[in-house]
């Protein structure tokens, strides 16, 4: 009995000493997120049929899954892992583009410039409400005929 009071007190101690090595606390948008589309507005195009995102912290930084069902029920799935520094990281899945810097604005609320071959294409909010239940993703890009484009998505916490 004392060995296994003992291997879970390491082991919590370990959980503490890895989230205070990561030098953050856990940030608000850790979780699984659904788009409500009744709430989101989009300025372009239909509105997306679907969207999940799945939200991780570790030492790398916050890891993003997301998965989206288009309009026309084309399923894409992308994926970034950040920090909130602004520093480039690579996103995968995207047509619209490649890579992203953040910075944190807020405890709840950071802000993301998005950027294909390394300039700058649209910027992106998202912020967490103080409950902790709602998300919210203000976008706005600049498509590829140059067309200026605003959605802004909400999601409920899962």
């Amino acid at each position: 009995m004392t060995k296994i009071l003992t291997s879970i007190f390491l082991g919590t101690l370990l959980m503490i000493g890895g989230a205070i090595a990561a030098g953050t606390a856990a940030d608000p948008v850790v979780g699984t997120w659904k788009l409500n589309a009744a709430k989101s507005t989009f300025s372009a195009g239909p509105a997306l049929k679907s969207q999940t995102r799945i939200y991780s912290q570790s030492a790398q930084g916050i890891t993003l899954n997301m998965t989206t069902v288009g309009a026309d029920g084309k399923e894409t799935k992308s994926q970034t892992t950040y920090k909130l520094d602004g520093t480039d990281y690579p996103v995968t899945g995207v047509a619209a583009y490649d890579s992203l810097s953040a910075k944190q604005l807020d405890s709840n609320t950071a802000e993301f410039t998005l950027k294909m071959g390394g300039k700058a294409v649209g910027t992106t909010r998202r912020t967490v409400s103080k409950d902790g239940k709602t998300l919210t993703s203000t976008l706005k890009m600049t498509n590829a005929k140059g067309e200026k484009t605003e959605s802004v998505t909400v999601f409920d916490k899962q």
